[in-house]
């Protein structure tokens, strides 16, 4: 018997041991692993409402924020106890902070914290990029927010971030940020610099950008005129007009000369600010002169204007002559007999030549002549004298001699007009009088 005795004492004492150290394994947090599974320290207790842990009141929630903006999370929790808080990076894992402390070397990342209640009488309060309390007074937290700063956001930031608390196993909470980019148009060769084309060829113009969310693309032209694309990409005749045309490419079909000038890429996301590039298409053709009056005549003694348009890119070089017969022409240079000048706009001129005190040497033929890198154009226009005067004619009556072959028109106009007037009323009269006479002797007696 007492041989069993000593047996059963043995073993009771080998089972309290064992049990010593099993609890001592799973530790004061309640949770440890035996044999590569968790156990819960709960389960050695009877009532299982005696003991609760740290609880998120809310959720992180997702942010959205502007490039160069600051960024707030807040992760509010109760019943902290003895446990810590920390911040994380979700990507890599890197930690930004423990509890109150900032630990990353990132200048522009920080922590903040303020309570919400306390078993106690302190309390702990904090701003962002610079912490004040102490550790002990955060250990009777009841309540509390730990806010996480990051400050001149960067595209880098985009990511997840997490709340964690370093319960056994831990428990967290995720919040993402989105960050906004103002868009950017990217120059190379996604992007069209100026561009120059022959008449008739076709041009596209391309505008690449980029930004969060992916920007908007539109052109219209600088000088505030529609956009004009044709109606079929085939070549048809007709156009279609764009105050604005969307997209990032804008192509023409056999380009015509109006549709040269300056073209603005405009790119937006209503993350401000909006950019805009400059694209000038540049049509190339020879030189088109027109003279609107190629028959001027004028009076001596007086100042006459000659006119001519041209239209022609790359810019001309433009000038006057006037025809000699016998001999080579002379160009008319800007002094006191002539003043010439010139009014570009775009790819149209107006040339003018004035002629001060106009005389009988300056009858005769003159030229506006254009030229540039593509060939050259001209336009003739002929200058006559017009007489004005009076003359006493046959009849004694004046008459305006206006000269040249409007004098000619207007005086055999009037000669003959004259003519076959009193000879109707010659006619006339001697057929009435015919007519009066025959039936006087035919009348019955």
């Amino acid at each position: 018997m007492p041989a069993a005795r000593a047996a059963h004492a043995s073993r009771t004492i080998s089972m309290i041991a064992s049990l010593t150290s099993l609890l001592t394994f799973i530790g004061i947090d309640g949770i440890g692993r035996v044999n590569g599974y968790n156990v819960d320290r709960s389960a050695f207790h009877q009532d299982s409402n005696a003991v609760t842990g740290p609880v998120f009141i809310a959720p992180v929630g997702n942010q959205t924020a502007a490039i160069g903006r600051e960024v707030v999370f807040s992760c509010s929790v109760s019943n902290i106890g003895k446990y810590k808080v920390g911040w994380l990076r979700a990507s890599d894992q890197t930690i930004l902070s423990v509890h109150t402390r900032t630990v990353t070397h990132n200048a522009r990342i920080a922590v903040s914290y303020e309570t919400g209640g306390s078993s106690g009488s302190g309390t702990v309060s904090g701003n962002a990029f610079g912490v004040t309390g102490s550790s002990q007074a955060t250990e009777e937290v009841v309540n509390g927010t730990w806010r996480l700063h990051i400050r001149q956001l960067k595209e880098s930031d985009r990511d997840c971030y997490m709340c964690q608390i370093n319960t056994s196993p831990m428990i967290s909470e995720l919040g993402c940020l989105d960050i906004l980019v103002p868009p950017d148009i990217v120059y190379g060769g996604d992007t069209s610099a100026d561009l120059a084309v022959s008449e008739g060829d076709n041009a596209t113009l391309s505008c690449r950008a980029t930004g969060r969310p992916t920007p908007r693309v539109s052109w219209r032209r600088e000088d505030g005129e529609p956009i004009l694309i044709r109606a079929s990409s085939a070549g048809g005749s007709s156009f279609e007009k764009h105050e604005n045309y969307n997209g990032s490419l804008l192509q023409f079909h056999r380009v015509e000369r109006r549709q040269m000038g300056a073209y603005l890429c405009i790119a937006s996301n209503d993350v401000p600010p909006a950019v805009s590039k400059r694209v000038t298409l540049a049509v190339n053709f020879a030189p088109v002169v027109k003279a609107p009056n190629q028959l001027l005549g004028a009076p001596l003694g007086t100042d006459v204007q000659l006119e001519c348009y041209v239209e022609a890119f790359p810019n001309t070089i433009n000038y006057w002559v006037k025809n000699r017969r016998g001999s080579e022409d002379e160009m008319l240079l800007e002094g006191l007999k002539y003043s010439v000048r010139e009014e570009r706009s775009g790819y149209k001129v107006l040339m003018w030549l004035l002629i001060k005190g106009f005389t009988e040497q300056d009858v005769g033929s003159y030229k506006c002549v254009s030229t540039n890198s593509l060939g050259k154009a001209d336009g003739t226009l002929r200058l006559y004298e017009i007489k004005i005067g009076f003359e006493r004619s046959s009849r004694t009556k004046d008459h305006v001699i206006i000269g040249g072959m409007a004098e000619a028109a207007q005086s055999s106009g009037a000669s003959s007009g004259g003519r076959g007037l009193f000879g109707c009323m010659e006619k006339l009269s001697h057929l009435l009088s015919m007519c009066l006479f025959v039936p006087v002797l035919l009348w019955p007696r």
